[in-house]
């Protein structure tokens, strides 16, 4: 059986890869691109030090600096009546995975109109928007290589998936001194979400062969550096593994998929504003321990690549070391519980049903190893609510 494996056409990789952004325009044919980015970006002095680079050749950029983390439909709108209304002919996002999924949604918007419910998964949005040059801040979402964006429905509460090669960036630009600056919550947070697609990619039905290697990869990068990055944000060796980790990670994922993760992840983040990364790690160690009777021997690999088991450990005793890793690690990194970060549990209970409704919807349940029933799910879902989410978990 054969594989489509799909890939930005241009990546450049390293510190002060931003450099070589006029060449990289210039070789797509872009002469007026429009900056995608946030606040922030333009606080640290990222957005002008790109539009300095672009002066150097004559390139004048705009910017669109209104993203907002976890982006909704409304918060891109202003986005994409800029390009509808200017006559650029490409995008720069810059920034996390907020402004680049922003980027990815602005691109086909603006091009084709519509509402981002017409683009939600299962539709394959495949047709070319404004292309776009991805350059990612965090190492985390891997979005700059990815085929996929994910905007939330602010009518229905509702993160909407949306799927396809119109939503793949051109060109990434990976370049982590631009994550020198990132404090350690993000850090955290962004590098437990690389770590989960790499280990979903993984295990996931849809895997490969070519993304297991990049989601094998991926872990020997994250395993040893992520406490370092989150510790020390100024320790540059670990800042690049995680910055190459998240990328390889990326890949993975985007040429095999994720899982139950990250299905019921979204409407936590929908519903409760978590942050995507943090209502990962909040899942991660349960829904891990949920599935790995099913494939004992892929999610053991996934221990020894992390580098806390053993070559010749058994697979029961790497995953026995891999659950005790996931759990210790949320604890040293202070990932909050549902409650610890200000939801209400009336509030949680009464949209429960909605969430697992959303959950399978996105397709993303499916391709996990063990694929729970809706009892099931309402299980996992109750057990962000013990105290400590590692104390039980269903039968296997």
């Amino acid at each position: 059986m054969s594989h489509s494996i799909l890939l930005p056409r241009i990546m450049e990789v390293g510190r002060n890869a931003c450099q070589k952004l006029p060449t990289i325009l210039d070789s797509l044919g872009i002469k007026k691109p429009l900056i995608i980015t946030d606040e922030m970006m333009v606080k640290l002095g990222y957005v002008e030090k790109l539009q300095a680079i672009l002066k150097e050749v004559d390139i004048t950029a705009d910017v669109f600096s209104d993203t907002m983390p976890e982006p909704t439909e409304s918060s891109i709108e202003s986005g994409v009546q800029q390009v509808r209304h200017q006559e650029y002919d490409g995008l720069i996002a810059l920034g996390g995975g907020s402004p680049i999924d922003s980027a990815k949604a602005i691109s086909i918007l603006g091009k084709f109109g519509g509402v981002i419910n017409d683009y939600k998964f299962p539709r394959q949005v495949n047709e070319a928007g404004l292309p776009i040059v991805a350059i990612p801040t965090t190492a985390g979402t891997g979005s700059e290589v990815t085929k996929f964006t994910i905007i939330t429905d602010e009518a229905n509460n509702e993160k909407l998936l949306c799927v396809g090669m119109g939503f793949m960036p051109v060109a990434a630009i990976i370049d982590y001194s631009l994550t020198m600056t990132v404090p350690p919550r993000t850090t955290a947070d962004t590098g437990i979400d690389a770590m989960t697609h790499a280990i979903e990619a993984y295990v996931s039905q849809k895997r490969n062969a070519y993304s297991d290697q990049q989601a094998l990869a991926a872990l020997r990068l994250i395993g040893p550096n992520l406490q370092k990055a989150y510790h020390d944000g100024k320790d540059e060796t670990a800042r690049e593994a995680m910055m190459l980790g998240s990328t390889l990670a990326g890949i993975a994922f985007n040429n095999s998929s994720v899982a139950l993760v990250h299905g019921m992840s979204r409407p936590i983040g929908a519903f409760f504003h978590v942050p995507h990364g943090l209502s990962n790690a909040m899942l991660l160690p349960t829904i891990t321990e949920f599935g790995i009777s099913s494939t004992p021997d892929r999610y053991a690999d996934c221990a020894r690549a992390l580098g806390i088991a053993e070559l010749n450990d058994t697979d029961d005793q790497a995953n026995i070391k891999l659950i005790a890793y996931l759990k210790d690690l949320n604890t040293e990194l202070k990932v909050p519980t549902l409650a610890q970060f200000g939801v209400q549990k009336t509030e949680f209970d009464e949209l429960v049903n909605t969430m697992c409704d959303q959950a399978f919807g996105s397709g993303s349940p499916n391709n996990n190893p063990r694929i729970p029933n809706l009892e099931e799910m309402l299980q996992l879902y109750a057990l962000l609510w013990t105290e400590s989410a590692s104390d039980g978990v269903l039968p296997s």
